[in-house]
């Protein structure tokens, strides 16, 4: 495939995960009565990447975060020379689906305020959920465990030895049970691009606690890659 194809993949993908995942979290999850709640929210997540998998997967791979980017470099599976180009792709994907997220909102007259998860941002040190609230050193090692664990599942269920046609199932699903896990502790990220799409709209607090879901996530991605490398004593 052609580079230019292959990021137009990343945008389209990066773009419906933040458009679907984001968006159910900002217009269906707390409509009264009928909302989708957290599991709702967890099972778009996960549905964005496993439609995308499939959809667009076999074109660019089907990162759709920068975090998956770097786990599959460090496991020896992605070009150094392409990261920029794509962690470029997902960026701009990611912040045009919060663009027209954003216009949607506006137009039903509806801001999208600055409190500590509004308009999906992920965040760290307030309560939010149940009152409890989880200072920036848990909030670390959620990010950086739960983006390591699921970068072992998209390493595993790529590999070569591996039953390909499953993984795009298993990759979804495991980020639904991330989103499971994680949102009442940090909105759940594990991926910078969807973070930084959201809080460039929101600003304030969201923008100075970007910096955790860059660092974690990409740190728990690369200790994946290098911990799967080691263990299939795969070269590139």
């Amino acid at each position: 495939m052609k580079m230019s194809q292959k990021l137009a993949a990343e945008f389209i993908g990066t773009f419906w995960l933040v458009f679907g995942g984001c968006g159910s979290a900002v217009f269906a999850a707390g409509v009264p009565n009928i909302g989708i709640g957290l599991v709702g929210v967890s099972l778009a997540f996960g549905l964005t990447v496993l439609t995308m998998a499939y959809a667009v997967g076999h074109i660019s791979g089907g990162h759709f975060n920068p975090a998956v980017s770097f786990g599959l470099w460090a496991g020896g599976r992605f070009p150094a020379k392409e990261l920029a180009p794509y962690i470029i792709a997902q960026l701009i994907g990611a912040i045009a689906a919060a663009a027209v997220l954003y216009l949607i909102l506006s137009g039903g007259n509806v801001a999208i305020g600055s409190e500590p998860g509004a308009f999906a941002t992920n965040f760290y040190g307030e309560a939010v959920y149940n009152g409890r609230s989880f200072g920036m050193g848990t909030a670390f090692v959620a990010e950086l465990v739960l983006t390591m664990f699921f970068l072992f599942v998209i390493l595993g269920s790529t590999d070569k030895n591996a039953n390909g046609k499953f993984a795009g199932l298993a990759i979804g699903l495991a980020l639904t049970l991330i989103h499971l896990i994680s949102i009442p502790i940090t909105n759940t990220s594990v991926n910078p691009a969807r973070s930084t799409s959201q809080a460039l709209f929101v600003g304030g607090d969201a923008l100075g606690q970007l910096w955790l879901f860059w660092v974690a996530p990409i740190a728990g991605a690369i200790l994946a890659g290098v911990i799967y490398k080691m263990m299939t004593c795969e070269k590139k």
